[in-house]
């Protein structure tokens, strides 16, 4: 794609942040996918790591290199004319210049980068390091002269037994992400907690993305809660499998 159409994206993907509250961005795997939620009047997509491990039959958690991530978002992104953002995990072990240029050179208009890094083991970055590769994604976009959304993700809540006592550590984390340069922080695991939901949206003056299940879901809780921003993770797809299943069992022997 060519640098200004990736340029374009990008800045109207900043701008239905702004216009929309919550935006939301299906999760989408393939070019079969994304068409199919642009048909719909999304106005912009996201491509998950995991659905997109499973629709190539490998392993989510950095089981694909940044090179394979980037061939198989390449046909995703020119199939649609809306902007599209990836998911680019912890960032597959490269530097954060070198993530953008790939990204930008893909056509993406938008990253999500967690903090766990599982090709390192699984550990969880610490607040300053994961902010610090923030502030890097966000110095190398600019010096690229291109507009990328940065969502930034923490695992905090996922990986404690008690969500609720980790909510401080999250908050100074969510926090040093927006001071980075994050356009948004994404505290994964507490979709269905309205009170920790609510604690975050308050604590930070960037839209807050919460998962959410395209059908157990409700738009308007979010929406009365203050979520800025919604994506599906790995729900849409998972849905999608049980409907499959259900309309094949009858055919099956």
């Amino acid at each position: 794609m060519d640098f200004r159409t990736t340029v374009e994206r990008a800045q109207r993907l900043k701008q239905l942040h702004a216009e929309y509250k919550p935006l939301v961005l299906p999760t989408i795997w393939d070019v079969w996918s994304a068409r199919t939620a642009a048909d719909a009047g999304f106005l912009a997509l996201t491509v998950g790591s995991h659905p997109l491990a499973e629709s190539r039959g490998a392993d989510d958690h950095e089981g694909q290199t940044f090179e394979e991530v980037l061939a198989a978002v390449r046909p995703i992104i020119a199939a649609v004319d809306v902007p599209v953002s990836v998911d680019l995990e912890a960032g597959y072990g490269q530097e954060p210049a070198d993530l953008i240029a790939g990204l930008v050179e893909a056509g993406g208009a938008g990253l999500n980068i967690e903090d766990t890094v599982h090709s390192d083991g699984g550990r969880v970055r610490s607040t300053q390091e994961h902010a610090d590769y923030i502030a890097g994604l966000r110095a190398a976009a600019d010096d690229a002269a291109i507009p990328v959304w940065i969502n930034g993700r923490t695992d905090l809540f996922l990986h404690a037994e008690d969500a609720s006592g980790v909510l401080d550590e999250a908050i100074a984390r969510l926090r040093a992400m927006e001071r980075a340069g994050a356009d948004s922080v994404y505290p994964v695991r507490i979709q269905d907690d309205d009170d920790l939901l609510a604690a975050v949206i308050d604590a930070v003056a960037i839209p807050v993305n919460s998962t959410a299940h395209p059908v157990k879901h409700d738009l308007e809780r979010f929406r009365r809660l203050g979520v800025g921003r919604i994506t599906y993770g790995p729900l849409l797809q998972l849905a999608l499998t049980d409907s499959m299943k259900d309309m094949l069992r009858p055919w099956s022997p």
